[in-house]
C-alpha cells in the first residue's frame, strides 16, 4: 500500500458552481484520515507600469488574494463540518503548473488532485498547457479529475508494462499497483490490470505467417507469455485472474478498450517524462490517453523521479508594459 498522508487540491476557479475534484479528494481524505489543502494560484500577468492585474491596480492584489482565500474558505466549511482537516492557501505564483508543484512540496502532499482543463492537444510535446506540464513534472501521484460522477466502488484499471516493451523502469509498475491498491481500499473499489502487447513477434518467420495453424500457435504462445508476465507483476497484490486483461493491441488502445468494457472510474498510468527524440520514438501512454479517456486519470512517476521546481513562490507575474497592454487593452 502507498501511504497518503496529505492531499493537495488545486482549484483553478474558486467561483465555480461545483467542484468535483474537491468532492473526490474529500472522499479519499475521509477514508484515509488525511488532511486536505485547497490551493489557488494567481498567475495573471501584471504590467510593470502602470501596475495592472486583470484591470486592477497592483495595490489591490492583496485584496484579490483575500477574496480568493474567502472563496476557498466557503468551499472548506462543509468539509470541516464532516470532520475533515482542511486548510486553504492562495499564492501569487506562476506558471500555474510550477505553482501547484511548489505548493504540493511545501504542504508535503502525497497526492495532488486537479480538475482537467478540457482542452484538446494535437501536438502535446510542443504545447505547454497546465495538464501536460503537471503530468510530466509532478513528482507525486497526480489525480486528474475528468468526470463529475462520484466514486462508487470504483474499478481502478492499472496500465502495466511487465515485459518492458516501452522501456519504463521496472519499479514503475510496482508504484502504479501500490497506489491503485491504496485508492481501491479507500474507496471500497477493486483493482484491475491491463497489459497491451504485440501479438505477432517482429522476428516471426514468413513461413509461420503463411501457415494458419503455426500462426495460431504463435499468437497463443505470445498471449500466454504476456499473461504470465502480468501475473508475476500482480501476484504481490493477489489480483484474481478475472481482473487481469491482456490485449494484443498498442498499449494506449488496449487501455482505452478495457477501461470502456469495465466502466472504470480511474485509470492509473505511469509516466517517465521522456523528452526529445526518445519521446518521439517510444511515445508515452499517459500522454496518448489524457484526452481520449473520459474517466479520471491517475498518473504515477518512478520513485527516483525528481523535479527542479524551486520551493519559494515567484510572486506576481511581471511583464513589460507593452506586452501587458496587448493582454489587457485599454477600454474606450
Amino acid at each position: 500500500m502507498y501511504p497518503i498522508h496529505r492531499i493537495l487540491v488545486a482549484i483553478k476557479d474558486p467561483r465555480a458552481a461545483s467542484h468535483p475534484s474537491v468532492a473526490k479528494a474529500a472522499a479519499i481524505a475521509a477514508a484515509l484520515d488525511a488532511p486536505l489543502q485547497l490551493f489557488h494560484a494567481i498567475d495573471d500577468p501584471v504590467s510593470r507600469n502602470p501596475s495592472v492585474v486583470e484591470g486592477l491596480p497592483l495595490p489591490q492584489i492583496e485584496q484579490q488574494q483575500e477574496t480568493y482565500r474567502q472563496l476557498l474558505e466557503v468551499i472548506a466549511i462543509p468539509l470541516r463540518r464532516r470532520g475533515l482537516s482542511v486548510t486553504t492557501a492562495v499564492e501569487l505564483d506562476f506558471p500555474l503548473h510550477d505553482a501547484i508543484i511548489r505548493s504540493a512540496a511545501n504542504f508535503d502532499a502525497s497526492l495532488v488532485v486537479v480538475a482537467d482543463h478540457a482542452r484538446v492537444h494535437h501536438l502535446p510535446w510542443l504545447l505547454h498547457y497546465t495538464d501536460w506540464d503537471l503530468l510530466r513534472a509532478c513528482p507525486v501521484p497526480l489525480l486528474l479529475v475528468k468526470s463529475t460522477i462520484p466514486y462508487r466502488r470504483p474499478a481502478i484499471l492499472a496500465a502495466l508494462d511487465p515485459t518492458r516493451a516501452l522501456a519504463k523502469p521496472a519499479t514503475l509498475d510496482d508504484e502504479i499497483l501500490r497506489f491503485s491498491a491504496t485508492l481501491a481500499d479507500a474507496l471500497d473499489g477493486n483493482v484491475h490490470a491491463v497489459h497491451g502487447y504485440v501479438p505477432v513477434p517482429p522476428d516471426v518467420s514468413a513461413a509461420v505467417l503463411g501457415n494458419a495453424a503455426e500462426l495460431e500457435k504463435t499468437l497463443a504462445a505470445t498471449e500466454h507469455t504476456a499473461l504470465d508476465a502480468l501475473r508475476r507483476t500482480t501476484d504481490p497484490l493477489g489480483i484474481s485472474r478475472d481482473r487481469l486483461h491482456v490485449v494484443g493491441r498498442h498499449p494506449a488502445d488496449a487501455v482505452e478498450e478495457v477501461a470502456a468494457q469495465l466502466g472504470s472510474q480511474i485509470v492509473a498510468l505511469g509516466s517517465v517524462s521522456r523528452s526529445g527524440l526518445e519521446r518521439l520514438l517510444l511515445g508515452n501512454t499517459a500522454e496518448a490517453l489524457i484526452d481520449r479517456l473520459k474517466c479520471d486519470i491517475l498518473v504515477v512517476k518512478p520513485p527516483t523521479f525528481r523535479h527542479n521546481v524551486a520551493r519559494a513562490p515567484r510572486g506576481a507575474h511581471l511583464v513589460p508594459m507593452p506586452l501587458a497592454a496587448g493582454i489587457f487593452p485599454r477600454q474606450p
